[in-house]
């Protein structure tokens, strides 16, 4: 149950301490994500702190110690859960707070449930200790366990009435998860390569010979580490180009918090770029001032606006 105050519909405090878990969830595991959705108004930032702690749940079965069989057995589980919370038979004394506020959060706004499904699916993918053979291979998972995303969080954020071109808009926001996970891949690759896991495609390694992997803080010999790293590199700006103009079909809170979280991501990027074996030596970030110049620039428009211009030029 949900009371009304000053003609907004509140959540009860059960459903308000389940949020509330949520964003403390968000804010210690997320601090990226956390910068973004800090500048949304408290219904759409609490449905994203909601959408975070179920999706960090799946990852960290994925990312956990247990067997197999029993990451498969917890997947589902969580699938079933997910399935509870699209029947809407999730009750507000439910002793999960996830699920709770997940619930809660698909009664107040359009969130196409089944990208949850996708990130479940891509986990599983992790799981069974995929590889990909080319970017189209890799396009899968991504799309998945990040484009999936990008297109829930779309079902908060909702577009401007009357936004031209917004019947494209999951498209964009799908491509934009696409260039925040391709960074992540780029910034993770020791790690992962530490965890027996490997994303880029085998067709890239191969071409600037890295096939031996990065199991060190110096690249393979013989391998063109750089180059390697600057053609994911200019895969990702041609993703972030492509999903940027979501920007102009959002109000100017949901923008500016897209930007914020799509900035932060473009300037690791950056700085990726500039020292490719960086990535090897441990994990590159941002300092908290950065996100913070970041985040003000979003609030300000300035990127939904420069966005906007460069697609009025496409068209004429």
């Amino acid at each position: 149950m949900s009371a009304t105050v000053e003609g907004q519909l509140q959540p009860s405090a059960p459903v308000q301490a389940a949020y509330s878990y949520c964003e403390a969830v968000t804010g210690q595991q997320a601090r990226n994500f956390a910068y973004g959705i800090r500048l949304l108004p408290t219904e759409k930032r609490q449905a994203m702190s909601a959408l975070y702690a179920f999706s960090r749940r799946v990852d960290d079965i994925g990312d956990g110690t247990l067997a197999p069989e029993a990451k498969y057995e917890r997947l589902e589980a969580t699938r079933a859960l997910l399935d509870r919370v699209r029947k809407g038979v999730v009750d507000e004394d439910d002793t999960d707070p996830v699920a709770v506020a997940l619930a809660d959060s698909a009664r107040r706004f359009p969130i196409p449930l089944e990208g949850l499904d996708e990130l479940i699916d891509g986990v599983l993918m992790d799981v069974r200790g995929a590889t990909y053979e080319s970017w189209d291979d890799l396009k899968v998972y991504c799309r998945c366990v990040a484009g999936a995303i990008g297109r829930i969080s779309l079902g908060v954020f909702g577009t401007q009435p009357g936004a031209q071109g917004a019947d494209r808009a999951p498209e964009y926001a799908d491509t934009l998860g696409l260039a925040l996970q391709l960074t992540n891949i780029l910034r993770d690759v020791r790690e992962d390569a530490g965890n027996g896991r490997v994303y880029l495609p085998a067709d890239d390694l191969a071409k600037f010979s890295c096939g031996d992997g990065f199991g060190s803080e110096t690249p393979p010999p013989g391998a063109d580490f750089a180059g390697l790293v600057h053609f994911e590199v200019r895969r990702a700006r041609a993703l972030f180009a492509e999903g940027y103009r979501l920007l102009p079909m959002l109000d100017r809170r949901s923008g500016a918090c897209v930007a914020a979280m799509a900035g932060i991501y473009r300037r690791l990027l950056d700085r990726i770029e500039r020292d490719p074996e960086a990535v090897l030596r441990g994990r590159v970030s941002l300092p908290g001032r950065e996100k913070a110049y970041v985040a003000v620039r979003g609030l300000s428009g300035l990127d939904t606006r420069h966005i906007a211009r460069r697609t009025v030029r496409r068209r004429t």
